[in-house]
């Protein structure tokens, strides 16, 4: 099966800055994500509207075709409409039709090549039209509130609470969309114009490979255990 990854990387984070090329630990943050897809041996391409970002991609070995419109790199653009900009481009361009689709979020600088390489295995051997990285919540649902006329705490799940669920052990498991990989069947993308959803099967992986960067926070914790892995080589 021909497998595309495309690593979607646009210019503009308010949260933090410059994040995609921002240094991480000795590199720039996408490129832990480049080396890690072209390890795979699949076409590895990046979106950006950023000739800096596109720079960079390049010289740690990806493509980049071309630099994306910037219509398609707003803050609220969704994944869809860069996906198929990517679909139509190879296939206006080169006639190249991929049959699966990994998408490879540079914040998710963690992950490892069995994550990706399970995940490609795991929709080549089933009938799912997606498979999506999960891991298990830090913050269970039943034990969240809502506020209501500004100071009153209600159960955030209606009928769930500490009351009832007042041990961890009692908490029924529950999973949290990690945001490191998703394989796509390509022609789930075209028929149904949706990136996510259908068959959709999950892919478990660890909380200290499910750090996904959107905070300064997060970009100190991702330091601190992308240097514990070096040190451990």
């Amino acid at each position: 099966m021909r497998t595309l990854i495309i690593i979607p990387a646009r210019a503009a984070s308010k949260r933090i800055p410059g994040k995609n090329i921002r240094n991480l630990a000795g590199k720039p943050l996408i490129a832990w994500t480049i080396e890690l897809a072209i390890s795979l041996d699949n076409r590895v391409l990046v979106s950006t509207d950023s000739p800096e970002i596109a720079k960079i991609s390049s010289q740690y070995g990806a493509e980049v075709p071309f630099l994306r419109p910037a219509e398609l790199a707003l803050d609220k653009t969704p994944d869809l409409p860069v996906c198929l900009h990517t679909l139509d481009f190879l296939k206006e361009k080169e006639n190249y039709i991929p049959d699966m689709v990994v998408w490879l979020r540079p914040t998710s600088p963690l992950r490892i090549p069995e994550d990706v390489k399970q995940c490609i295995e795991k929709l080549k051997n089933h009938d799912a039209d997606c498979i999506r990285s999960v891991c298990k919540v830090n913050h269970h649902p039943y034990w969240m509130k809502s506020f209501i006329d500004e100071n009153r705490l209600v159960p955030f799940l209606e009928g769930k609470d500490e009351r009832e669920y007042y041990q961890s052990q009692k908490l029924p498991p529950v999973y949290r969309l990690n945001g490191a990989v998703d394989v796509i069947r390509t022609k789930f993308i075209r028929q149904n114009k949706m990136l996510y959803g259908g068959d959709m099967q999950g892919y478990l992986m660890p909380e200290n490979r499910s750090i996904d960067i959107d905070s300064e926070l997060d970009f100190t914790i991702a330091e601190v255990l992308i240097r514990e892995r070096m040190k451990g080589k």
